[in-house]
């Protein structure tokens, strides 16, 4: 019982430490949309966008390797070492390259260059942290984890706030007046997260000069061979996520339009915080429950009830949007853009069921084959952006990102049937999905029951009516054990 006991409290903090910062995050999007214009909101999504993929390059599935070996090596210290020396040297020949660079660079993504050597160094500040954090999870030091996780988000979005909001007020005849100039916003957003990172790496620091600066080349070899397909999986979903605004602005969309839809499709953040908690709560689960004789049906059973709450929150929030939008999205300049926003949140609710029926290839350890799926779901997004955007704009970058995720989720659930076959109730799950769509289109895009909020909330009371006809069984079980 100490076991599970203890696996819950690691799971809790650590999805704290995940779910807490991406939920600062989001705070930092009403202010950004405030105080940016529209063509502005998009050179920053642009950065962002890289940012994300180059992370996931510059760490090249070590992180993941480092848990691998960690647990399978007897020398740890070995592993810890020959881990740290590669990111280290890595990351620092990244840097050198990458400044050297810097104006061709930034000629190439069309962005300023002071912009791009703010990137250069969070990006390899925040991989020179990679291998402390997965050390401190190795050691079992959650909450360490979770206080430097959620210090770094809150150091960047106090710095966010000073920089936009207070620090133009109070320069005017002021000592701060040399840290304030005009027009300098999007600087100051980087200039917060590279303090944020830097912070970060120095509280980090201390373990560079605890390890012997040992490498194990045939080590190193085993842990790249292992880490590589997380790299290309990794990329897979970068792309299908962050791609779409890179390819916008390649294709000569107008930033304007660019930044209003990249506003606009921070609003999936509602499914993807729902998605993220569930995925780190459930994971351990479906890993410690695989050598039972009822897990497939148990897999089905949560898979069920993991779609009837996705349902129910994909309804809740296209019901409320325009309510929401004055809060999240608050300048109705980015407004024109909002017609994105119920093929985003259905989009990331296909990759949470994905993440559902990609049990099967973790619990036969065939995790090569989620790198395949990526790699589909990332050609599906290329080719449907190159293929719809000339016409359709973003919308089109809108529609590749829910044909990626739902291919992918198709993709997994006709490979798992044949390799580990799970009774998914199909009928039902279907049937949830269908309606909650159905309704949630009505509501939406239908003017006249847009317009008021009655459709809405009856659509909300009928879904949750139609969850009790299914499930009334299992609803009264859960009530009389209460």
């Amino acid at each position: 019982m100490s076991v599970y006991k203890s696996l819950f409290k690691q799971t809790l903090i650590y999805g704290l430490a995940t779910v807490l910062p991406r939920m600062i995050s989001f705070l930092l999007n009403p202010l950004f949309v405030k105080k940016l214009p529209t063509a502005e909101f998009a050179n920053v999504s642009i950065i962002f966008s890289y940012l994300v993929i180059f992370n996931v390059i510059l760490s090249y599935g070590m992180e993941t390797a480092f848990f691998r070996f960690y647990n399978l090596e007897d020398d740890k210290k070995k592993v810890l070492s020959t881990s740290t020396v590669s990111i280290f040297w890595s990351s620092i020949l990244f840097l050198i390259g990458s400044l050297l660079y810097r104006t061709t660079i930034a000629d190439f993504i069309s962005i300023k260059t002071e912009y791009v050597t703010y990137t250069i160094w969070i990006l390899v500040l925040d991989a020179l942290v990679i291998i402390p954090f997965s050390k401190l999870r190795a050691e079992k030091r959650p909450m360490q984890y979770a206080v430097i996780k959620i210090g770094n988000v809150s150091i960047n979005l106090v710095l966010n706030v000073f920089f936009l909001l207070i620090l133009p007020t109070i320069s005017k005849d002021n000592p701060l007046s040399t840290i304030y100039f005009e027009n300098f916003q999007v600087g100051y957003i980087f200039v917060s997260n590279l303090i944020a990172s830097l912070l970060t790496f120095l509280v980090l620091s201390p373990n560079y000069f605890k390890i012997n600066w040992q490498f194990d080349t045939a080590l190193w070899k085993k842990m790249m061979t292992y880490g590589l397909p997380i790299l290309v999986a990794g990329l897979g979903f970068a792309i299908n996520e962050h791609f779409d605004k890179i390819l916008l602005e390649k294709m000569h969309v107008p930033k304007s339009d660019i930044g209003a839809y990249s506003a606009c499709y921070k609003l999936g953040m509602f499914m993807v915080l729902f998605r993220t908690a569930y995925t780190l709560g459930i994971e351990p689960f479906f890993f410690s429950h695989a050598d039972k004789d009822d897990a497939p049906q148990t897999y089905a059973t949560i898979t069920k009830y993991f779609v009837i709450l996705g349902s129910f929150i994909l309804l809740f929030v296209i019901v409320f949007i325009d309510l929401l939008k004055v809060f999240l999205v608050p300048s109705d300049d980015y407004w024109f853009a909002m017609k994105v926003v119920p093929l985003i949140v259905l989009a990331n609710f296909f990759l949470g069921i994905y993440t559902n029926l990609s049990v099967w290839y973790k619990l036969i350890d065939k995790t090569h084959i989620g790198a395949i799926i990526s790699i589909i779901g990332a050609a599906i997004t290329l080719l449907v952006n190159f293929w719809l955007v000339p016409t359709l704009s973003y919308y089109g970058s809108a529609i590749a990102t829910i044909a990626a995720y739902g291919s992918m989720m198709f993709i997994s659930y006709y490979l798992g049937q044949k390799k580990y076959p799970i009774p998914y109730d199909k009928e039902k799950i279907t049937g949830y999905i269908g309606v909650s769509v159905l309704l949630s289109v009505l509501s939406f895009y239908v003017p006249i029951l847009r317009n008021s909020y009655i459709f809405g909330i009856f659509a909300l009371i009928l879904f949750a009516y139609y969850i009790y006809c299914n499930e009334k069984t299992m609803i009264l079980k859960i009530l009389k054990k209460q």
